[in-house]
């Protein structure tokens, strides 16, 4: 059987191994042929450029990311900040864009049919009271879901005093509440507003459990007022609205302190790394 052809065998083998067989095939002491000689160097060649290649690709891919001590790509990050960027329409926001809507409608109904009705006054109440309960869910949602937006940070605060400045504007206009408690209480959210503005350069002002205090206490009352009361029930709400407004000077003048503060230190930081660098 020596002396069949390699090509006889067949299959996938036989043609890979043409040239081989081929040389084994001629006679022990015989050189090679041109023709095969060329083939092998190709192959070789071919082989040698491969190589490198593949290790071109390993190396490659190992940058890319499997090594852990690696930095990821520029692109990357750019890709990873878009993935965490919270969509605007989140439920957060939504609760913050009702809470907008219901400002108008809490005012129609609080002044509807001459704004002493009982019964008009009850679902005025009752537009509030949702108001201030999404108040306290879409801030909390918010930070526990990684939802906070720049939508988020502008329109909350507004939506906040604009309930409470529309419903303190309403029962002083009605007479059911003096005009001083709402300009006290109005000129102290817009003020601490803004010396939040003012002093975001050096620091944030974080917010006490006195604050969360004060609007607590100014929801209740305001509450209680917006109901139509009698008895001791209207009695009640006097002092509770007493408390509430001497929360809401209290905390503003404590508010007014941390910003002198937080100015300090930031206005001392700014001379040391100055006269650091000057160094």
């Amino acid at each position: 059987m020596t002396g069949v052809p390699a090509s006889a065998a067949g299959g996938p083998s036989a043609a890979k191994g043409g040239p081989v067989g081929a040389v084994s095939g001629a006679p022990s002491g015989a050189a090679p042929s041109a023709p095969s000689d060329a083939v092998s160097g190709t192959a070789a060649a071919v082989h040698a450029s491969a190589v490198p290649a593949v290790g071109v690709v390993s190396e490659a891919a190992s940058e890319a990311g499997g090594d852990s001590g690696a930095k990821p790509a520029r692109g990357g990050k750019i890709a990873a900040a878009a993935v965490n960027q919270a969509s605007v329409w989140n439920i957060a926001n939504l609760l913050t864009m009702l809470r907008l809507l219901l400002v108008p409608g809490f005012v129609a109904l609080m002044l509807a049919n001459g704004g002493y009705d009982p019964a008009w006054r009850s679902f005025a109440w009752a537009a509030f009271a949702i108001a201030m309960i999404t108040d306290l869910f879409d801030g909390h949602l918010a930070r526990t879901y990684n939802l906070v937006t720049d939508f988020g940070k502008i329109a909350d605060p507004i939506a906040d005093k604009a309930i409470m400045g529309a419903a303190l504007i309403c029962l002083s206009g009605l007479g059911d509440l003096p005009w001083w408690v709402t300009i006290v209480i109005l000129g102290r959210e817009l003020g601490i507003t803004l010396l939040r503005f003012l002093v975001i350069r050096y620091g944030v002002i974080p917010a006490s459990r006195g604050g969360k205090l004060k609007t607590l206490s100014q929801g209740i009352a305001v509450g209680m007022y917006i109901l139509a009361l009698t008895g001791w029930l209207a009695t009640a709400r006097f002092w509770v609205m007493a408390v509430a407004v001497v929360l809401t000077v209290v905390t503003g003048l404590d508010y007014v302190r941390q910003a002198i503060v937080l100015r300090r230190q930031g206005i001392a930081e700014r001379r040391a790394a100055l006269e650091e660098t000057e160094a």
